[in-house]
């Protein structure tokens, strides 16, 4: 653990490797050199630091060496950091693109274990008016009410809308049930000449777009 000290005091947290940062984590002063294999252990089991901070701490205090006080310091680390990315989001306020709308719609899906839908409402020049949660269900689903979207879109004279669900499965490819979805969507705002820009799905390694595939014109 000294190593690890000394590497972050002198080169920086940013030169620690993701072992590294949850050896420092998961460190409370026992065994020598017990937090590094942990961390080590932790990485090798789980594949990616992703995927370990996506575990429920009822899971990951079984993991071997965990128990539950070093699982809290896991799941408060993972949580503080997708507030600071919820909030970094927050500078994004015009979408050029639909990498702007993934930086946007990422961090409020990372780690959840249920679906949930999103809806940007924007202006004609694609600036952000708003970031709604719209619908949240369960594993394998959530229901999505159209009506509600229009709705909201015409309080706020919003003009185009951008709207995302996760995959928890990670799989972001679209289903019959996202195609069908989408295009009931877009055809409930066009009755307003409202523009659905694109429809999102974010997986935990990666997104599909519907505009991307040439699935909305």
């Amino acid at each position: 653990m000294d190593a690890i000290r000394n590497k972050l005091l002198t080169r920086g947290v940013g030169a620690l490797t993701d072992a590294e940062l949850l050896s420092l984590i998961v460190d409370d002063g026992g065994v020598r050199d017990e937090a590094v294999q942990l961390g080590e252990r932790l990485v090798a089991d789980c594949g990616s630091v992703a995927n370990l901070c996506s575990m429920e701490i009822s899971r990951l205090r079984m993991v071997e060496g965990v128990g539950l006080k070093r699982a809290g310091r896991i799941v408060a680390a993972a949580e503080l950091g997708r507030r600071v990315a919820a909030l970094q989001v927050d500078d994004v306020v015009t979408i050029s693109s639909s990498s702007d709308a993934v930086k946007i719609f990422r961090p409020l899906f990372e780690g959840l274990q249920h679906e949930e839908c999103w809806v940007l409402y924007l202006t004609t020049s694609n600036r952000v008016i708003e970031r709604q949660r719209v619908s949240q269900g369960g594993v394998q689903g959530t229901v999505v009410d159209h009506r509600l979207i229009a709705k909201r879109a015409l309080e706020l004279l919003a003009t185009q809308v951008i709207m995302a669900h996760n995959h928890p499965s990670g799989n972001a490819e679209a289903s019959s049930q996202d195609i069908a979805l989408t295009n009931r969507i877009s055809e409930a705002l066009a009755l307003f000449d409202i523009r659905l820009l694109d429809h999102l799905i974010i997986a935990r390694n990666e997104e599909f777009s519907f505009r991307s595939r040439g699935m909305i014109k």
